[in-house]
């Protein structure tokens, strides 16, 4: 699958440049796992995805949950490693970024998150 782009389409700001989808059990299970960081302009898109967690990761991450129309509905700022986010009801993703990212791009909750190119993204209700 090539890499997508994510884009705050609120703030008309790009969050990553290189991301990529984790859409199967075990791609979500490994995610960023043996990484030694996340550079600026990659991240990572979880599908379907309600809570993550950081154990045996080297770095903190930033993270945002979207419900099913794209809408930020939690974000959790640089999630250091071996913690677990809470379970966001309602969330249908989760995106990874560097840590950083959030604040760096004024994203906030209701921000709407698109992903391109759109047709990439398979569709979890």
């Amino acid at each position: 699958m090539p890499e997508q782009h994510i884009i705050n389409k609120t703030k008309g700001v790009a969050l990553a440049h290189r991301a990529r989808i984790s859409c199967t059990f075990g791609t979500r299970l490994v995610g960023l796992l043996g990484r030694r960081c996340l550079e600026r302009g990659e991240g990572m898109i979880l599908i379907p995805c309600s809570s993550i967690h950081t154990f045996f990761m080297r770095f903190p991450i930033d993270v945002l949950f979207l419900d099913g129309e794209s809408r930020v509905v939690f974000l959790a700022k640089g999630l250091k490693p071996f913690r677990v986010s809470p379970l966001v009801l309602g969330a249908r993703c989760a995106i990874e970024l560097p840590a950083g990212t959030i604040e760096e791009t004024g994203t906030e909750k209701g921000d709407l998150v698109i992903v391109e190119p759109p047709g990439e993204l398979p569709h979890f209700p």
